[in-house]
């Protein structure tokens, strides 16, 4: 039996590091915003039927 304690203990240990970094990502990175521009050939936009 404290082989499946220590098990779950290792489980939850990790489960609370991820946990962690994800908060930390999430309040110390800040995204940066750019301009985003696609090219759209003019064969598709200029369908003829």
């Amino acid at each position: 039996m404290p082989t499946l304690f220590r098990f779950l203990f290792f489980c939850a240990v990790m489960a609370g590091v991820i946990y962690g970094t994800m908060i930390a990502l999430v309040t110390l990175v800040e995204p940066v915003e750019r301009d985003v521009t696609v090219r759209i050939p003019s064969e598709r936009v200029n369908k003829t039927q």
